[in-house]
């Protein structure tokens, strides 16, 4: 019976050992094998290629070309005659043709409907006598719009595609995306026709100061002049953006491009073919950012959330209880991070709506129920004129400029229109630093220094913080014509 213990144990000892060898040996090539089927996994999620997507997608984007009358921003003293002198019609018609010409422009746009129904950018098609839809294989229909919304710049056009059968692409989910995923763009660049390219996000939820709901997907997919209104894929096949913008000096792709987010369009482009127009969640106050400085006076433990400055008399913030001085957190369940992004919360949520309301007053959390109203209808029975007064007009001799904020009669004067609270230039110093960067008068500055501007005392604060700061000039993001471009602009 010992003996065989003994054996027994010997036994049980010479293959433990064997089996620890052989795991010694095995475990180097299992991490080996394991790492190659990571990469494998990685390899994997990178398309080999994009002529697939291409070639099924392809066929949903159109190009479009606009006849579009265009303003002569100078205007002409002309001699003034008595009614019903013979020069009188004469001058008439010479002086409206010195008022305006044609001009033409090229876009792109995809079909979400089989119908005909086209999503593009509003600065496409903005002002066109004469919109043509020209799908992939040059077949060419005239459009009409459908509604367009300036504030997120997007359009939607429909046309009769009589017995040509359409492809039609559908929405993604723009929250679902992550920096690093691949994107395919597709449009109309230059005008040579359907071109496709391809990147990855660089970045989400950027504000390039383009408007009130700024909510860009960042990508490194060349994106050129006449890809605006095109799609942006991802490697599912659904559209997660509208291309509308560039970072660009010299008006070429640089690797900086900017796409609206599908989610924001999506409920931009329903409202549009429901009503055509938005009908946008209006709250009922102003707000501004809430900084290390205020948050400390206020006793809050962030600088989060966005701070009422004013409340709308009768609106739904001051029905629901809101107050000046309050710090709102949260709105319908969403944080609210920073104050922009409030406006793009409040305005995608339903009118008429009861929402819960998180405040922070006098250091105590509270909700409050509001029933939202519908902001189209506040700006146009002007309860929105209460709002804190504009400043006045100011000129920077330091880089040649004169900026006034955004009226009616500097609309009327440059062709503009009236609904963003925005600053423009009324005189650019000829020579001066302005001037030779080719900015002029009807330009609007949307961000100086990164940061936007919203009236003159924004624009003078940034400067006067950039001299301060020995810096040799500012950064602007100037919009001209319905194109926006940054602009250096050096100090004398």
């Amino acid at each position: 019976m010992i003996y065989t213990l003994a054996y027994s144990n010997h036994k049980t000892d010479f293959h433990q050992v064997w089996r620890n060898r052989l795991i010694l040996f095995v475990l180097p090539f299992m991490a080996m094998f394991a790492i190659v089927l990571q990469q494998a996994a990685f390899a994997s999620e990178r398309p080999v290629s994009f002529a697939e997507l291409a070639e099924l997608k392809t066929p949903a984007v159109v190009n479009i070309s606009t006849t579009t009358i265009v303003r002569d921003k100078r205007g002409m003293d002309l001699p003034q005659f008595p009614e019903g002198s013979p020069f009188e019609d004469f001058f008439k018609e010479f002086e409206e043709r010195g008022k305006s010409r044609k001009a033409q422009s090229l876009g792109s746009g995809f079909i979400i409907d089989e119908s005909g129904i086209v999503v593009t950018n509003n600065h496409v098609i903005e002002n066109a006598e004469q919109i043509t839809v020209f799908l992939s294989n040059d077949e060419s229909f005239d459009a009409t719009l459908v509604g367009r919304d300036e504030k997120t710049d997007i359009a939607v056009l429909k046309f009769d595609p009589g017995k040509t059968k359409l492809t039609a692409v559908s929405f993604g989910d723009s929250d679902a995306l992550r920096v690093g995923d691949w994107v395919m763009a597709i449009g109309n660049p230059f005008g040579l026709g359907g071109t496709v390219t391809a990147g990855i996000v660089s970045a989400r939820g950027r504000d390039i100061g383009s408007g009130p709901y700024d909510d860009f997907i960042q990508t490194d997919a060349s994106i050129n002049r006449g890809n605006s209104g095109g799609p942006l894929f991802n490697m599912a096949g659904e559209v997660i953006g509208i291309n509308t913008a560039i970072f660009s000096q010299s008006g070429g792709s640089v690797g900086i491009g900017f796409a609206i987010s599908a989610n924001l369009a999506t409920k931009v482009v329903d409202q549009l073919q429901e009503y055509g127009r938005t009908r946008r969640g209006w709250l009922g106050v102003f707000i501004q950012e809430v900084t290390e400085d205020i948050a400390e006076s206020l006793g809050l433990d962030d600088a989060a959330g966005a701070l009422v400055s004013s409340v709308t008399d009768g609106g739904p913030a001051d029905k629901g209880g809101v107050e000046a001085g309050d710090v709102i957190t949260a709105f319908n369940g969403k944080v609210v991070t920073r104050s922009r992004d409030l406006p793009r919360i409040v305005a995608e949520t339903p009118v008429d709506k009861t929402v819960p309301v998180d405040i922070i007053r006098n250091g105590d959390k509270v909700t409050l129920d509001i029933t939202l109203g519908e902001l189209e209808k506040a700006e146009k029975s002007g309860v929105l004129a209460s709002a804190p007064a504009k400043d006045e007009a100011q000129s920077f001799d330091d880089i040649g400029l004169s900026v006034a904020p955004l009226s009616p009669a500097l609309a009327e004067r440059f062709g503009l229109e009236t609904d963003e609270t925005v600053v423009v230039v009324t005189e650019a110093t000829e020579g001066g630093p302005s001037a030779m960067k080719g900015i002029a008068p009807g330009d609007i500055i949307r961000r100086l220094n990164q940061t936007r501007i919203t009236s003159v005392a924004d624009f003078a604060k940034v400067l006067d913080t950039a001299q301060s700061d020995e810096r040799k000039g500012v950064l602007m993001l100037i919009e001209s014509d319905g194109q926006t471009r940054f602009v250096q602009v050096s100090f004398k």
